[in-house]
């Protein structure tokens, strides 16, 4: 099932359904009267509402203190608390790395079980072949606990390139020796479960709201910097990434008419300069005769006077800026957040970064978006995919609540 069609069968009830369900989750534990409160709606339909999420198994019941947040209720007397059932499903997050698979298996409120990094034998590979690695990544995870890959309710695998999630289809990935896969149809030979299929930036704009730099914001960007160049944006308090699901995509924008050519096949991308990738061919091309093997002795070069790993650090800088500009003057965000696993992007927010931000802001005279760095394992990606495993879950659970009551 894909998340259109999941989508399209959610009626008023359902939706109001889900807002309950999220309530309890952001609160952790909270009562029926504080839930009517903080939604704004009847008690009576809390009442209903609970009653169907205790009875698919979804929430659970606990003795609270003895008074709401609200202040109503009777002193004295402990209350009844609504929790999210942990045991009720097991969900894994995946991300395709370029030379590994990163598994992290969670219960139904999101703590980890278990996790695994399955090693990659080539960094690009067949649909089918990602479909068997991943599956055999799940299985490990599993191996190392007390239930088998039976027991998962749900997998959500984020893929780096341009991915429409409504429909689990990749047009294009730097993991993948096909373009335009129906990689959900794929994926479903493997496993028993729902399969979902995210862009691994916007996986990681959703870790960065729930458990990162992103809480507390509801509009905010994150930039990935990684072998190539990502972006999540959070507008609203929900995720962006347009009508087909392939917005979002700031590598992919173009910053130079006919410029170097990047990994998706087009010329004058932004991450065509910036990327790892791109770094490297740099240096290459330049044939320098100082040995620079990663991003890391280009920076260590640059310190040190070089001034060809000047120059192509001072070229990154410049193009970057010029795109996180850019993004500023489309989206006017109340912070950016600059994300990688990536140690060595200390070059793209450098005071020479900042000034070419400046100088491509169209409104000058206002302060720059609070722009921060995270730098992160893998496992940022994989809770970020296990949450939005953990929603798909919900929707489906929440339309058979009707379905078998009916």
């Amino acid at each position: 099932m894909s998340n259109l069609e999941i989508s399209q069968e959610l009626d008023q009830k359902d939706l109001t359904r889900l807002r309950v369900l999220e309530c309890v989750r952001n609160e952790k534990e909270i009562s029926r009267i504080d839930i009517a409160t903080a939604l704004k709606i009847s008690p009576a339909t809390v009442t209903s509402v609970s009653a169907d999420l205790l009875s698919a198994g979804l929430v659970a019941e606990v003795r609270g203190d003895q008074e709401s947040k609200s202040g109503i209720g009777k002193r004295g007397r402990p209350r009844t608390m609504l929790k999210l059932n942990a045991d009720a499903h097991k969900i894994a997050g995946l991300k395709i790395a370029r030379r590994a698979i990163y598994v992290l298996i969670t219960d139904f409120e999101g703590e980890k079980l278990a996790s695994y990094e399955h090693p990659l034998d080539t960094v690009t590979m067949s649909p089918d072949e990602l479909a068997q690695y991943a599956y055999e990544a799940v299985k490990h995870a599993c191996d190392k606990t007390d239930f088998t890959i039976e027991d998962i309710s749900c997998v959500a695998l984020g893929v780096p390139g341009q991915v429409n999630p409504n429909e689990n289809y990749v047009h294009w990935s730097s993991s993948l020796t096909k373009r335009d896969v129906a990689m959900g149809q794929v994926l479903d030979r493997w496993f028993t479960c729902p399969v979902f299929v995210e862009n691994d930036a916007n996986l990681v704009a959703k870790a960065e709201h729930r458990f990162g730099e992103g809480r507390g914001f509801n509009t905010f960007i994150v930039v990935t910097i990684e072998h190539g160049v990502g972006l999540g944006i959070v507008l609203d308090g929900h995720l962006y990434s347009g009508h087909r699901g392939c917005g979002a995509e700031l590598g992919h924008m173009k910053v130079q008419l006919n410029g170097a050519l990047c990994q998706c096949g087009q010329r004058g991308c932004l991450e065509a300069y910036v990327g790892e990738y791109a770094l490297m061919r740099e240096v290459s091309v330049a044939g320098s005769a100082e040995k620079m093997s990663s991003v890391a002795d280009i920076t260590k070069s640059a310190k040190a006077g070089n001034p060809l790993a000047q120059s192509i650090l001072e070229r990154a800088g410049q193009m970057f800026g010029m795109g996180i500009g850019n993004l500023i003057n489309l989206f006017d965000p109340e912070r950016i957040i600059l994300s990688g696993a990536q140690v060595d992007f200390d070059h793209l927010h450098s005071q020479h970064v900042m000034d070419s931000i400046k100088r491509s802001v169209v409104n000058e005279s206002t302060p720059l978006p609070e722009i921060c760095v995270h730098r992160w394992h893998e496992d940022m990606v994989t809770k970020g995919a296990a949450a939005y495993g953990i929603e798909q879950v919900s929707k489906i659970k929440i339309k058979q609540v009707v379905s078998d009551a009916a």
